[in-house]
């Protein structure tokens, strides 16, 4: 399992100005104060926008759907400028290339984003050819990543057929939420020093392997394999 925001890809620009879009449109309000977005979910996200710029939602109307509908609708008007503005991450394809060629490996993500602006994420780069993205886990399923974890296990066993042993399920993220989520959810974390927080950060959090970057495949290959024999 992968993250993709800071992991996979950097679309940041693209993103905070959809967020910014979606928020006007469903409280009426500009997004002045912005909030910490690695390791959260898109619904997480909102209503810590809400908190931060002192908007009050009605108790009794729920503007978590509104809000993630217009998300998606804001991200798609910006789709185009995904490439341009944002990037894939410094060996983010060979890396993916290589744990596809793993034996027994099946790829996916787990990601705070909702779905469809997940799909435009990798897409607008070429990485969805090495996930199946059917058995994901999605921000849209407003859920906290430890739970999507678990259920994106489930999902896999379910559609290959065979057990996926919480030992040989890996996240990798460059997120020191991610990386507690990851042992909340059972799976082994493979932490990537590609975002804020730094190595000695992620292993205090509980990373079981943790690499600079995505640009050595066979290095990230190495620390899977290493993580697995320590956690069987």
């Amino acid at each position: 399992m992968w993250n993709i925001d800071l992991t996979l890809v950097d679309v940041a620009r693209v993103t905070r100005a959809a967020y910014a879009e979606a928020f006007e449109k469903v409280t009426g309000q500009p997004l002045v104060y912005l909030a910490t977005t690695a390791g959260r979910t898109d619904s997480e996200i909102f209503f810590e926008f809400l908190a931060r710029n002192d908007v009050d939602a009605d108790p009794d109307d729920d503007p978590l759907p509104d809000f993630t509908e217009a998300l998606g609708d804001a991200f798609a008007r910006r789709r185009d400028q995904l490439a341009a503005q944002g990037r894939a991450m410094p060996g983010a394809e060979a890396a993916l290339a290589a744990v596809g060629r793993m034996e027994d490996t099946v790829q996916t993500v787990v990601t705070g984003s909702i779905m469809s602006n997940a799909m435009a994420k990798l897409a607008a780069f070429g990485l969805e050819r090495h996930l199946d993205l059917s058995i994901g886990g999605f921000g849209s399923e407003h859920y906290p990543k430890a739970s999507l974890i678990q259920f994106t296990r489930m999902r896999a066993e379910q559609a290959y057929g065979r057990r996926f042993p919480e030992h040989a399920t890996f996240y990798v993220t460059e997120s020191v939420r991610d990386v507690e989520a990851a042992r909340i959810g059972h799976a082994v974390p493979i932490a990537v020093v590609s975002g804020s927080a730094t190595e000695s950060q992620l292993r205090a959090a509980g990373a079981a392997q943790v690499v600079r970057d995505l640009t050595d495949p066979q290095a990230l290959v190495t620390a899977i394999r290493s993580a697995a024999v320590d956690a069987a």
